[in-house]
């Protein structure tokens, strides 16, 4: 939080860091003529931290102020030169910039030429735009001849930029030194609007060429993607003569191998696909920007945009909806095939199920016939023990005999006998309350019954 105010009121700690956040690359003015090399380069965090690095030592040899630990953007004059550099998510730039003599032909030195030898050698990254644009006056000859000359005879885009208040040329195109060219003469443009021109120039041709780079991870799927399409075709195709579970288990499985395989491509390609969806808005934003007016003969770059790099996006889009697509078909398909598998599983459970209740059905008639047994088994043991007690009573003074007690005591001890075991049974069986369990006893048919 800065200190130079003091409000009567707490303030956001980011209240600062969101106002300079408008103001972190800046335009800057570019006089005419102007040689300018800009460089940017793919890049980790780490690389992208090795970078910063290396603009502080570079501050540092030529003796000027370097940038805050916490900058993103670094524009200051060095000896002969200017310097640009700027940090964004996965990428830093660099832009040289320097006035050109009059005299001499553009592209004939290169400004980049100016920083250290060594120091350029050691670049963390991976450089996807390198471009060298040069600024003229009127005076600039801008005929067909000489223009093919700066342009090594390639075909170019020509257009009238602010409103046909300057002259665009430039052929898209890598040329021997291995950088892209392009031209701008100054009609009657102010020092400002040349570097928002200049800027607003070179970052759509940075965005466009980020935009660009997952088309051929795109071109190298759409065949693997056509071949996936056909697998799950065929896989459909074999559900239908699946008859057993271990068909049903096998497709499922190769379903999932083709998921898996699915989603690998998903994650490689999401966040790339992403980004180029981002830089396509920003190139057509800085399109937009420069206002451009046509130049008779030849196309515009918007008309340039729109017929060579809108298709390889477009390509991009389809490739994801193709992926998305496959995706949910995979999953409807693995659905369906889940529920299959269920269903089988529910009716093999119900049949096991049913064959344990009749088993349980029996071997509660088996019990019930060996609780028979058991009544007539003890109470055969109960009589003997009456018995005895009866030989040693005076059954004559009653006119009874031993026998014919014992064959009144058995009827009495029988049902006795019977009586308590039942009421042992149903208190083992009945619940505290006296309700059955929710599960009723199997009604099976004559035959069953009769066989036990």
């Amino acid at each position: 939080m800065s200190d130079y105010y003091c409000l009567p009121f707490s303030n956001h700690p980011q209240r600062d860091q969101l106002y300079d956040e408008l103001h972190a690359r800046p335009f800057h003015p570019v006089k005419t003529p102007q040689q300018i090399s800009h460089l940017a380069f793919k890049a980790t965090p780490q690389e992208l931290d090795a970078a910063f690095v290396l603009i502080r030592e570079l501050c540092h040899r030529y003796g000027v102020p370097q940038p805050g630990t916490s900058s993103v953007s670094f524009l200051h004059e060095f000896t002969g030169f200017f310097l640009r550099w700027e940090r964004h998510l996965e990428f830093f730039t660099l832009t040289v910039m320097r006035s050109a003599p009059r005299h001499e032909r553009p592209f004939q030195s290169r400004v980049l030429d100016a920083l250290p030898e060594d120091w350029l050698a050691v670049l963390p990254g991976q450089a996807v735009a390198a471009l060298h644009l040069a600024v003229g006056g009127e005076e600039l000859d801008v005929g067909p001849e000489e223009l093919a000359r700066m342009f090594d005879g390639e075909r170019l885009i020509v257009s009238r930029p602010k409103e046909g208040r300057a002259l665009l040329c430039t052929a898209f195109k890598l040329h021997g030194d291995g950088f892209g060219r392009i031209l701008i003469q100054n009609g009657d443009i102010s020092e400002y609007q040349m570097g928002r021109l200049v800027q607003r120039v070179y970052e759509m041709e940075t965005y466009r060429l980020l935009a660009q780079l997952p088309i051929p991870t795109a071109k190298r799927l759409a065949p693997e993607l056509h071949d996936m399409d056909r697998q799950l075709a065929e896989m459909l195709a074999r559900l239908p003569g699946i008859d057993n579970s271990a068909g049903e288990r096998a497709l499922l499985e190769d379903l999932s191998l083709l998921s898996a395989r699915l989603e690998s491509w998903r994650a490689e390609t999401n966040y790339r696909f992403s980004a180029t969806r981002a830089y396509q808005d920003l190139v057509l934003a800085r399109l937009s920007n420069i206002r451009e007016a046509e130049v008779e003969g030849h196309m515009t770059v918007a008309e340039f945009i729109a017929r060579r790099f809108d298709p390889g996006l477009r390509t991009l889009e389809w490739v994801q909806a193709w992926m998305e697509d496959l995706s949910r078909r995979i999953e409807r398909a693995g659905d369906m095939l889940r529920t299959r598998v269920n269903l089988t599983l529910q009716e093999q459970n119900k049949c096991l199920l049913v064959a344990m209740n009749r088993r349980s059905y029996l071997q509660l008639r088996m019990q019930e016939t060996v609780e028979g047994l058991s009544v007539a088994a003890i109470s055969y043991y109960l009589v003997g023990l009456i018995g005895y007690v009866l030989g040693i009573l005076p059954l004559e003074t009653l006119h009874l005999d031993k026998k014919t007690a014992m064959a009144l005591v058995v009827p009495l001890v029988l049902v006795s006998v019977w009586w308590t075991v039942r009421r042992i049974r149903h208190r083992l069986i009945r619940s505290p309350d006296g309700e059955l369990g929710s599960c009723s006893e199997p009604q099976l048919g004559h035959g069953a019954e009769e066989e036990v």
